[in-house]
């Protein structure tokens, strides 16, 4: 993915092996690529990691912040209006 600035783009979905959310969160991320016309690919890690999280170039598309802390389960998944926002600034 090439972003605004011309450089490579990385989109993630960071998941604890066998998170229960994790599949939804990608769904939403790949329809809303679809919606937005990019054809940009969704890579999703397995790890230990807060789960699930999406990850716009190393920051936590809710917080900000670089990923921190080991794998737990996240019940605050970004709005459809985050997701769509982290999407639509890597054109």
């Amino acid at each position: 993915m090439t972003g605004r600035s011309g450089r490579q783009a990385r989109l993630q979905v960071l998941q604890a092996p066998d998170c229960l959310l994790a599949g939804r969160l990608v769904d939403e991320v790949r329809v809303l690529l679809a919606e937005c016309g990019m054809d940009e690919q969704l890579e999703v890690v397995v790890g230990d990691y807060p789960s699930p999280t999406l990850v716009l170039d190393g920051v936590d598309v809710l917080t900000g912040q670089p990923v921190h802390g080991g794998p737990c389960c996240r019940l605050d998944l970004p709005s459809s209006e985050q997701i769509r926002d982290a999407v639509l600034s890597l054109r």
